[in-house]
């Protein structure tokens, strides 16, 4: 059994509500806590629980749940429920469900009757439908994903959500998991053979084959990138969730050689799954863990994986996979805690990349009419400064910019001292959902040199396009010179402008002229009219 723990949370978190969500899929069993507030301002997940049981081991060729796997689940199961017991999570704080191995088993009545009895949890046996509908629901709330396909890839079975407009329409389900292929046509453990490759594929394809929505080639102008490359805007995508999906990002990012900030966002293109698939395939099935990104308990599913992907990709005429963090897990949370009770409202947040800032913002910044006020003075300076065509701004700039102003302070939660640093760790190490690899590097950037310093790409280049440390330079002056125009946190600024005369530059502020004697003492005396001259080539005059 693993855990993990993440920290409690900070400022503006203190009345936390805490659900569990036990997730029984056809490989793994999951127990993961998440904390709260209600109306979705912020939510964390706190605690997990790990176990490989593979309770649809032997499902495909017997029909029914075999004694072992029983026996496995019903340990785990004891442990979740004391887990539960111990940190007086209730009957109706945990929300156990069931997917695809224990649905179809003959004998799932059986195992759940003595699985609830002994166990004390109620067990809610998802329907295909409600299984994909709450695959698309985590999908939907962790990407900016408007048009496409949803790939949710478990132990059992594969769920395809076609989305339009950001909603869910058809949601079919196969007998495409990873377990059941594995089973079925690689089961052995030696290196896999040409033609068991090309069963697994003849086997996806042909299964695929009614889905004209699929075939039609909705995923053709999805463009497939490099890692790094965000996707926030683009249509027709195919987004996938699931352990196996995860997994392969992570080792096709480490081999393209990108800095591992995680592989939320991260667009795993069409060619480098063809590679993990060639060198997946000549591994023996024991070797195949050394493989970086590949978990215990994976290495003899992953390859059946990978191929039911690299099929989806081709069919959907996909240059790849864009991967979120999310699974079904959250897609529960979401629908049953995070935004149960909001009468009439959707699960799904309007805005998922500023509901991930102000969430991030909320658990670690204790002052937020502050931060807030620092973004709306960053906005107002860099809107003047483009309105005049003193810059250029770069396709989705004003966004990261925006981003950076919410957060650079969020490192004063663990010191004042150096908190610009901290900030950009905490910045890199959150998921921040909506956002891919490259632009939570720039928003860590830019709050890193909030301060002081010359910006600089550093260890994140790797990341980052052309153009970005001209980026991160400018946003880096334009919230340091917000903070300083907010340096007695006090809003006594109300309107800020930057107006270019000549060779110069002149900041104009508004607000009564005793309340704005500090912020023009900050900017005089720490403005770094220096690096302001040097970012964009005039002098700061202060008006």
């Amino acid at each position: 059994m693993s855990a993990g723990v993440i920290g409690p949370a900070a400022g503006g978190t203190s009345h936390a509500r805490r659900v569990a969500v036990i997730d029984l899929g056809s490989n793994s069993w999951r127990l993961v806590v998440f904390s709260y507030g209600r109306g979705g301002r912020w939510w964390k997940r706190t605690d997990e629980l790990y176990e490989d049981v593979r309770i649809g081991a032997g499902l495909a060729a017997s029909g029914r749940l075999s004694v072992k796997a029983i026996a496995r689940g019903l340990e785990t199961l004891s442990v979740f429920a004391r887990f539960c017991r111990a940190n007086g999570l209730g009957r109706e704080d945990v929300h156990a469900v069931a997917t695809s191995a224990i649905r179809e088993a003959a004998n799932r009545e059986q195992f759940l009757r003595v699985a609830q009895a002994r166990s004390g949890l109620r067990i809610d046996v998802l329907s295909e439908d409600q299984e994909a509908w709450l695959g698309y629901v985590a999908a939907a709330n962790t990407s900016t994903l408007r048009d496409g396909i949803v790939l949710e890839l478990g132990g059992g079975s594969l769920q395809l959500i076609r989305v339009a407009a950001r909603q869910a329409y058809e949601r079919p389900s196969f007998a495409l998991g990873a377990v059941t292929l594995t089973e079925e046509l690689l089961p052995g453990r030696a290196p896999a053979r040409a033609s068991e490759l090309k069963a697994v594929r003849a086997r996806t394809r042909d299964t695929l084959a009614r889905l004209e929505w699929l075939r039609a080639g909705v995923g053709a102008t999805q463009n497939g990138g490099s890692p790094g490359v965000g996707a926030g805007n683009l249509e027709n995508r195919l987004v996938g969730l699931g352990g196996s999906v995860r997994n392969l990002a992570a080792a096709a990012m480490h081999a393209s050689g990108f800095r591992d900030l995680g592989v939320q966002g991260y667009v795993m293109t069409r060619k480098a799954l063809a590679e993990l698939v060639g060198t997946l395939a000549a591994l023996p099935v024991r070797k195949r863990r050394t493989v970086y990104g590949i978990k215990p308990g994976r290495e003899d599913i992953v390859l059946a994986a990978a191929l039911v992907i690299e099929a989806v990709v081709d069919l959907g005429g996909f240059q790849g996979i864009e991967v979120t963090e999310a699974g079904l897990r959250e897609g529960v949370f979401f629908a049953r805690a995070l935004f149960d009770g909001e009468s009439g409202r959707s699960p799904l947040f309007e805005d998922v990349r500023r509901a991930a800032v102000i969430n991030l913002a909320v658990q670690y910044e204790s002052d937020m009419a502050h931060v807030e006020h620092v973004a709306r003075l960053s906005m107002q300076m860099f809107d003047s400064l483009g309105e005049q065509e003193v810059i250029h701004p770069r396709p989705g700039e004003r966004e990261l910019l925006w981003a950076a102003a919410m957060l650079h302070d969020v490192g004063v939660s663990v010191d004042y001292d150096d908190h610009h640093k901290h900030s950009e760790y905490l910045i890199l190490a959150a998921e921040l959902p909506g956002f891919d690899p490259r632009e939570r590097a720039l928003i860590a950037r830019i709050a890193r040199f909030h301060r002081k310093g010359i910006p600089r790409l550093g260890e994140l280049a790797s990341l980052t396009r052309p153009g970005d440390k001209e980026l991160v330079s400018r946003c880096a002056v334009i919230v340091r010179l917000a903070e300083h125009l907010e340096r007695g946190h006090d809003q006594a600024v109300s309107q800020v402008e930057l107006s270019a005369d000549g060779e110069g530059v002149g900041l104009h502020v508004d607000g009564h002229e005793e309340s704005v004697a500090l912020p023009r003492w900050s900017v005089e005396r720490y403005g770094d009219g220096e690096a302001f001259a040097r970012v964009f080539g005039r002098e700061l005059v202060i008006a």
